[in-house]
């Protein structure tokens, strides 16, 4: 067996159903799927007020498109160091890891910055939570509710990611950090899919 093989063998052992890390991956896809479903009512929420509604505004002219597009490509960008965090952690190199890790959590940080300058900025042109300049109420009460809901994900995910990054430097060896750093990716995976999913029925559509 050669050395990489061995250091996989090592890192990703065959799990029992009642090992520790198995339960810990299937708390965290139970949790996902309880969130998916809150994401999916408040969606179909949003698609049903605005199928009612006579006077709902434009996304596409009202919330413009170019920052919001750069904050996608940001998050997308975010979950492919994600995976290069993983890579090197299961190659053995924590300090790589670490580094991935860093730029996961850095990405998730500029994301959260630019959406709070997208809503002071929209909030100075009229845009509160229970008004909208541009048409109907609701809008302005939807907008904040879904985006405020996924920010406040994205921002639990950078302090998850800060904290992964001292439980890999504290562990004894990359064996022992693998699984964690893969339950934080399975996170950061589903948080970056919701928000394409939010920008896709939010502002574009």
């Amino acid at each position: 067996m050669s050395p990489s093989a061995s250091v996989h063998s090592a890192i990703e052992p065959a799990e029992s159903p009642l090992t520790p890390e198995s339960w810990g991956k299937l708390g965290m896809w139970i949790f996902l799927a309880g969130d998916a479903v809150g994401f999916g009512v408040l969606l179909a929420s949003y698609g049903g007020m605005r199928m009612t509604s006579a006077d709902w505004p434009s996304p596409y002219a009202v919330l413009g498109i170019n920052l919001t597009a750069a904050m996608t490509f940001l998050l997308i960008c975010s979950s492919v160091t994600m995976v290069k965090a993983l890579e090197w952690l299961g190659k053995g190199d924590r300090a790589k890891c670490r580094i991935f890790l860093f730029f996961t959590a850095l990405g998730g940080a500029i994301f959260v910055s630019c959406q709070a300058y997208e809503w002071s900025k929209l909030i100075h042109e009229g845009l509160h939570i229970n008004g909208n300049p541009w048409g109907a109420s609701l809008f302005g009460t939807s907008f904040f509710l879904v985006t405020g809901f996924h920010g406040l994900h994205v921002t639990g995910g950078v302090i998850y990611l800060l904290s992964i990054i001292r439980y890999v430097t504290n562990r004894p060896s990359p064996a022992a950090s693998y699984n964690a750093v893969e339950i934080t990716g399975l996170y950061w995976h589903f948080v970056d899919l919701v928000w394409i999913m939010v920008f896709t029925f939010m502002y574009l559509i």
